[in-house]
């Protein structure tokens, strides 16, 4: 492997002193390029009309981090830890690719983070958590982490993330297109465009990435398409149709702590490093929109169904998911008094699906009831929500405003009790400051996964188990904070948080109910009441007209000792600047030692991994003749060949590279 990163770095090093030459010879047709140094690691961190917070990345942060997927995206964003198994694919059959945020979504099946595209919830619907394959960034502009419930934003969930797509700015078409190869025979091909004609915009993105990976049976083979074309009937109202496609196969390398077995079919607490995992979606939806002075409003239909399958894995054997997600999403704004909004909405979803597996075929409540294999069909989970927000902005004085909001959310389910959730926030605003706190209860409803794991398990379940009579748990945010424009270079965001959970529904686990006694296991919300408390800071910084600093700090600590994938503190650190015509971006990270987990939504059975600090780097050169934003350039991941791992016995590869080229038009 060795020789493989030698091999690279001398190719990209042939590539990069040859662009040199290239950009030269250029120069006698074309004008030097014009190199913008963006901002490192994340865009911005937003305080939204809830006075709620946000942080949002954009596709240049994605481009100089090098990110292949979403969390590797998300990776340096403060708040935001990470779980994986393998450099390209995340294997979806366990936590081989997971998103937490400030210790929120930190079990499964089900998760308390959602996930969306263009506000449209995109994950295995089945399982009720995130598919991170099934969230391709190629053919996105933005990615706005939310960092706690927000009722005005989104419904059912204690935080979320939203992929937004590109979208056409001005008239004419537009386009890029890249490729790049590396060590474990890592490929990448993506593509996009977009455009805007008369009244009518549209956009298409296409995707493929594969990697054989760096240990055995740690490959993936990843492929997305999306679209979307929109229709201006008047200068008012509009309409839109959008899809999304995506196919994917990725392996899971093993637990290295455990023997390796080549026939397992679960479930077994060992690793047989020969598991697969393909997963897919197709979603297609229909929207209007209209703006009508201070109102403007949005409606979106959609569909989305999906799969996700596993073979040989050491837990489900082999084991299929499908599910079909669908519903609308209605929105309005406006403001019926000067410096008055109302937001007003209505949320549905409808999920169902069907499981199939080695021990489906018997009744749940069977003891054991191994290796009868069969199908069995979910019943539909239906969740309608309406919400309401209100603000006001009071103008104190020429320099600042004060805006107060208040917001309620209301939950009807065909399965559990209905809920109201209620938030309330203040933003103080001047040119320089704002200072913003908030309170919102966020409610986060049990899904399908509460009776599909009955299915996938019933030698582990009594026949009465109390999937059906469970409450939603719930989150009580508080967060104050502040952004400071402490200079024309420099800001500076600092937040302090508190969360606390209760009602968390958990099932009594494999081995309790399996074999002692056996199909015994029941749901309940009898999960102990926890908190979290937490800090962020983090500093972006101009020095001089070519370079780009940020900093970034979170302390995190929870009264439940052994919650996973909450570090004690997690540092992060980008710069991004122009070197003798070359662009270039450094980031590292730190974080401190933590626990981390398997499937099991019961009893916690962590293993910890320790602290690492890692840094990666990316080296461009401008390349005129390949159009505006043309380049080549080489990525180097692990610069100082650091060991370390996000899943216990799962070590991330050592240092490697990618060498890639980028056009546009």
């Amino acid at each position: 492997m060795k020789n493989i990163e030698l091999k690279s770095l001398g190719i990209a090093a042939c590539f990069l002193a040859a662009s040199n030459t290239m950009a030269q010879q250029s120069n006698s047709l074309q004008t030097d390029a014009v190199v913008v140094t963006g901002r490192p690691i994340i865009e911005a961190n937003e305080v939204g009309a809830s006075s709620t917070l946000s942080t949002r990345v954009t596709d240049a942060q994605v481009r100089d981090l090098g990110a292949l997927d979403l969390a590797a995206a998300l990776r340096m964003t403060p708040g935001v830890q990470i779980s994986r198994y393998n450099e390209v694919g995340s294997y979806d059959g366990n936590q081989g690719g997971s998103i937490y945020i400030r210790g929120l979504g930190t079990s499964r099946p089900g998760s308390e983070i959602k996930t969306y595209i263009d506000g449209l919830p995109v994950y295995m619907g089945l399982w009720n958590h995130p598919l991170i394959d099934l969230l391709p960034l190629n053919g996105m502009k933005t990615i706005s982490v939310q960092k706690g419930p927000d009722l005005q934003s989104s419904g059912n969930n204690f935080a979320a993330v939203n992929l937004e797509s590109l979208r056409a700015t001005k008239e004419g078409v537009s386009g890029k297109a890249g490729i790049s190869f590396g060590s474990y025979a890592t490929r990448t091909a993506q593509g996009s465009m977009t455009g805007k004609l008369d009244n009518v915009d549209f956009m298409l993105a296409g995707s493929h990435l594969e990697s054989d990976g760096d240990r055995p049976n740690s490959d993936g083979n990843l492929d997305s398409a999306i679209g979307r074309i929109g229709l201006a009937i008047n200068g008012h109202w509009s309409i839109g149709a959008s899809f999304l496609s995506v196919r994917n196969k990725v392996g899971d390398p093993g637990d290295n702590r455990y023997a390796v077995s080549s026939s397992a079919i679960g479930p077994y607490p060992f690793s047989n490093g020969v598991a697969r995992n393909k997963s897919s979606t197709d979603m297609f939806s229909v929207s209007a929109r209209h703006q009508h002075g201070t109102w403007n409003g949005e409606f979106n239909l959609y569909q989305n169904r999906g799969e996700n399958n596993l073979a040989n894995d050491a837990a489900w054997g082999t084991f299929k998911s499908s599910f079909e997600m669908n519903g609308f999403r209605w929105k309005e704004s406006f403001s019926p008094w000067e410096g008055g909004e109302v937001t007003a909405g209505v949320d549905r979803e409808s999920i169902r699906g069907d499981v199939s597996g080695p021990h489906v075929g018997s009744a749940v409540g069977t003891p054991f009831a191994f290796n009868t294999a069969g199908k069995a069909d979910i019943p539909e989970f239906t969740l309608l929500s309406t919400h309401l927000g209100i603000s006001h902005g009071f103008r104190l004085n020429d320099q600042w405003l004060v805006r107060p909001s208040i917001g309620l959310r209301y939950y009807d389910s065909n399965r559990y009790a209905s809920k109201t959730a209620a938030q309330a926030g203040a933003s103080l605003v001047s040119e320089q400051l704002t200072i913003y706190a908030n309170y919102v209860e966020g409610i986060l409803y049990p899904g399908a996964e509460t009776n599909a794991i009955t299915r996938a398990l019933p030698m582990a379940f009594a026949a009465n188990n109390g999937w059906d009579r469970l409450k939603p748990s719930e989150d009580k945010h508080r967060e104050i904070g502040m952004k400071w424009e402490a200079t024309a270079t420099t800001r500076i965001d600092l937040s302090v948080f508190e969360d606390e959970i209760s009602n968390r529904y958990v099932w009594s686990g494999f081995a309790a109910g399996a074999f002692a006694p056996p199909a015994s296991g029941v749901w309940s919300n009898s999960f102990p009441d926890y908190s979290t408390r937490g800090a962020e800071i983090s500093v972006q910084h101009q020095l001089g007209r070519d370079w780009q600093m940020f900093g970034g700090l979170t302390r995190l600590d929870s009264s439940l000792s052994n919650l996973p994938y909450l570090p004690n503190s997690a540092i992060s650190v980008g710069v991004n600047g122009k070197l003798f015509g070359y662009k270039l971006a450094v980031d590292a990270q730190h974080q401190s030692s933590m626990h981390s987990m398997t499937w099991d939504r019961g009893a916690f059975a962590p293993g910890k991994v320790d602290s690492f600090t890692v840094a990666n780097a990316r080296l461009a050169y401008p390349m005129p003749a390949l159009g505006k934003g043309g380049e080549i350039y080489i990525m180097v991941n692990n610069l100082f060949d650091a060991g370390y791992e996000y899943n216990a016995g799962y070590p991330m590869p050592d240092r490697n590279a990618r060498l890639g080229l980028t056009a546009a038009f």
